[in-house]
């Protein structure tokens, strides 16, 4: 049990059906406030890592995959796998970062390949979601940072719980380095060193580079008539219609 019912990191995480051990504690300590937990995982917890551990090993296999583009640089699970806490029937959850300027030209890439491979795809038409592939976050290299405006108790968790399985000139930290401020809702989540990794590269003289605008464009029109609260510019492609901030922000409450 937590040591007094206001304690925000229980609140949260019983949001998800989440029970805290004790070490999970200590990581998901909510800004000062220090937890007490039985330490215990309940019935539910253990058998959604059952699950979890298959849709883990579907979700390594498409990465592997999709590392063979050279233009992709990390690729993550998010998500409640990310949290070893997926049901039977969720859908696997993936964030892809790319090189400067090719990010819609390597979304066409990773969907042809994973398409020819005959991996199942999450569609908007399809009302099973178990086991498929989500592609539901896409950035750029040069557009890491959360902007001020998003940046709340819910996306802090999403991003200091993502899972790296491809991370070529170590993005992932550049990724964390870029979004310090989720340390101030979960100071002890992930550790984020202040080194700088790396300078992007020059690929203007790119045939993807110039290949890149016109990507972008044409998956835009296609994808114009289904946007609804999704975020898509040159640089970011965000497919998170429903805004769980806000919902969770009202069960904090």
């Amino acid at each position: 049990m937590a040591s007094g019912s206001n304690n925000l990191s229980v609140k949260y995480h019983d949001i998800f059906d989440y029970k805290l051990t004790k070490a999970e504690a200590i990581r998901w300590q909510y800004k000062s406030q220090k937890t007490v937990v039985s330490g215990i995982k309940n019935k539910r917890r253990l058998q959604r890592e059952k699950y979890s551990q298959k849709k883990l090993i579907i979700a390594k296999k498409a990465a592997k995959l999709i590392s063979k583009i050279p233009s992709v640089l990390f690729v993550g699970i998010t998500g409640s796998l990310a949290m070893m806490n997926a049901g039977k029937n969720s859908d696997i959850d993936l964030m892809i970062i790319t090189k400067k300027n090719t990010l819609w030209i390597t979304r066409l890439f990773v969907y042809c390949l994973i398409i020819t491979s005959r991996q199942s795809l999450r569609r908007p038409q399809i009302a099973s979601e178990r086991d498929r592939l989500c592609l539901n976050i896409w950035l750029d290299e040069t557009d890491l940072i959360w902007v001020k405006k998003d940046r709340n108790i819910y996306t802090a968790h999403e991003i200091a719980q993502i899972i790296p399985l491809v991370n070529k000139q170590k993005t992932y930290e550049m990724f964390l380095r870029c979004n310090r401020w989720i340390l101030d809702y979960w100071p002890n989540s992930v550790k984020i060193s202040s080194k700088q990794y790396k300078v992007y590269s020059n690929q203007k003289s790119s045939l993807l580079t110039i290949i890149e605008p016109i990507a972008y464009k044409l998956q835009r029109l296609y994808m114009s008539s289904k946007l609804t609260k999704e975020v898509v510019t040159p640089t970011r492609a965000l497919f998170h219609p429903r805004n769980n901030s806000k919902y969770i922000d009202r069960k904090l409450k």
